[in-house]
């Protein structure tokens, strides 16, 4: 009777103590959602220079921020076809977020636009789509500014994990993105 008793007993505590564990990590994991800035302080347009690797933030013309981007893993040229590891070039906008997406926070540019359909249909390819400026991957969290060394992302624009809640901050749906070579 002793050794079933303690058997039940070790197994409550294992129990116990693998849903604790599940209910740190959900604490954890989740994601405190940057609070959008006062209206004055939010960037009313977006400039990607792919040849220089920089985003930039910019108020009535000015530029407010700055920040080193990694981009798609071929970055010359425009993005012409899915897979093809290019960031498009164009002017988007800002159409949602995605407070969890896999790349800490994400921010959805307007790609593809109707003209980037009409050119890709005229091909016989997909165009491609899910185009974000991102975080880090949320399982490389530790890779930092090292992220910039290379280009990785399949068409995207990567910054770390904490200039995407500032930018996250700073950008309103809707706000232009302009993306030039």
């Amino acid at each position: 009777m002793y050794k079933k008793n303690k058997l039940l007993t070790t197994g409550a505590f294992a129990f116990i103590l693998v849903i604790c564990a599940a209910l740190l990590l959900s604490l954890l994991s989740h994601k405190k959602l940057p609070e959008p800035l006062p209206a004055a302080q939010q960037a009313d347009k977006i400039v990607v220079k792919k040849a220089d690797h920089k985003l930039f933030l910019l108020k009535e013309g000015k530029t407010i921020r700055e920040y080193k981007i990694a981009l798609g893993f071929a970055p010359k040229g425009d993005k012409v076809q899915e897979g093809d590891g290019k960031t498009p070039e164009g002017k988007y906008h800002i159409s949602g977020r995605n407070p969890k997406s896999r790349f800490h926070l994400s921010l959805r540019v307007s790609y593809p636009d109707e003209q980037d359909k009409k050119e890709a249909e005229e091909k016989g390819v997909s165009p491609g789509g899910d185009i974000m400026i991102h975080g880090l991957p949320n399982k490389a969290p530790f890779l930092g500014r090292a992220h910039t060394l290379r280009d990785w992302t399949a068409g995207c624009i990567a910054v770390t994990n904490e200039e995407i809640e500032e930018i996250w901050s700073m950008v309103a749906d809707g706000t232009e993105i302009e993306i030039l070579p």
